[in-house]
């Protein structure tokens, strides 16, 4: 099956489709991760982008129902140098290409994804449409210019949980799989979805908190009521100063809680501040960028996913900058200097990537003082992921 990848600045890309058949259009950027294909398919960031990978073999692991972040697939399109089709993994349930045709996932292989990466890093992120079949590659061309750029989409409503839900499923463990957790004590956290990554919900249960989450229109009333001890802000796609709503709420609320921000929840945190954000040329997506503590000099390696960033010169007084991208020294985290108010622009949860990040979930848990409650959290149907992404 023949497959075409056509750049809005008229770069043509030739190749043979896997996956489903069709036609989509959406901003390429590439991932640097060398595993974990299958939870950057479900990373509900990727709303509105196609994706190519830098590492050449795709699908020799196949997918199976549990390493999922979301409840399907967000990707709009996969862009890969060799698609496996006879996955060799114990924990495989189908291959990649069986799972992307079941969510209508369109994808390219047998393309210089090396010259993709070089034209996306020297022009910066672009528009694209990618079709299967014989097309009229003028016409691609022409339909990927006209795409809107993400500046100004506010895709954390579309990728958002429609009602709020209790969340009790720990992390993956060898032979027993996901835990449940039940009961307990912990504090209480207000999680809002802006595209939340089911591996956050996971560790913050591991760690004993009792989590609710809340759809990204969420009013601060209905927190609120909740009585919570935290507040987390959690990843997401699109342009965070499109997200205005859920701005507003978090500049009423984060002086009566511990808040805690990941990616776009940062984002979102610093704007609730007073702050700027600005898009990037092409972004940090994958599992392998170098990230400093400005108080220790520590670095850590880190997964990322966004096109956005910061603007470290119109964070307000009473905030500084705490760590720091070694790459492009772009703001990778920063803090309230008065209140237990912190974020960071990478992913401590991982999923995939390394752990080196993953003590920020403690200090948000160490900042939390549990209270008594009067929440009925009954009110709440628990959501879990077994079988989620059409995997069986």
């Amino acid at each position: 099956m023949k497959a075409t990848l056509a750049m809005a600045d008229g770069t043509i890309f030739r190749g043979r489709g896997f996956g489903a058949e069709g036609r989509v259009g959406g901003e390429v950027v590439f991932n640097t991760s060398m595993t974990g294909y299958q939870e950057i398919l479900t990373d509900p960031s990727y709303q509105g982008q196609i994706v190519a990978m830098t590492y050449p073999e795709i699908g020799n692991v196949g997918v199976n129902p549990e390493d999922v972040e979301s409840f399907k697939p967000f990707v709009r399109g996969f862009i890969v140098k060799e698609y496996w089709d006879t996955p060799s993994n114990w924990r495989s349930r189908s291959s990649l290409g069986e799972y992307m045709r079941s969510h209508g996932l369109i994808g390219i292989e047998d393309i210089d994804t090396r010259q993709l990466v070089r034209l996306t890093r020297d022009r910066g992120a672009q528009q694209a449409v990618l079709a299967t079949g014989d097309v009229d590659e003028a016409a691609l061309v022409l339909e990927a210019k006209a795409r809107p750029s993400l500046e100004g989409q506010d895709l954390a409503s579309v990728v958002s949980c429609e009602s709020a839900y209790r969340w009790q499923t720990g992390t993956w463990e060898l032979a027993s799989g996901y835990s449940e957790k039940t009961g307990g004590d912990g504090p209480l956290v207000a999680a809002f979805d802006f595209g939340i990554k089911l591996n956050i919900l996971r560790n913050l249960t591991d760690l004993g908190c009792r989590v609710v989450v809340f759809p990204s229109d969420t009013k601060a009333d209905e927190i609120r009521d909740l009585k919570p001890d935290g507040l987390f802000l959690s990843n997401g796609p699109g342009d965070p100063d499109a997200v205005g709503g859920a701005i507003s709420v978090v500049r009423e609320l984060v002086a009566e809680m511990p808040t805690f921000g990941i990616c776009l929840g940062h984002q979102i945190l610093a704007l609730a501040l007073g702050a700027k954000t600005y898009k990037m040329k092409f972004g940090h997506h994958g599992g392998n960028q170098p990230v400093m503590d400005v108080d220790t000099g520590i670095v850590e390696i880190t997964s990322q996913n966004h096109g956005f960033a910061v603007d470290a010169d119109t964070l307000p007084a009473g905030t500084r900058v705490t760590r720091i991208n070694l790459n492009d020294r772009t703001v990778e985290g920063f803090a309230h200097e008065a209140l237990p108010v912190f974020s960071v622009q990478y992913h401590p949860e991982a999923s995939p990537g390394p752990h080196d990040a993953h003590p920020l979930f403690q200090r948000f848990f160490d900042s939390m003082q549990t209270r008594a409650t009067g929440s009925e959290l009954e009110r709440w149907p628990v959501r879990a992921v077994a079988g989620a992404a059409g995997v069986e």
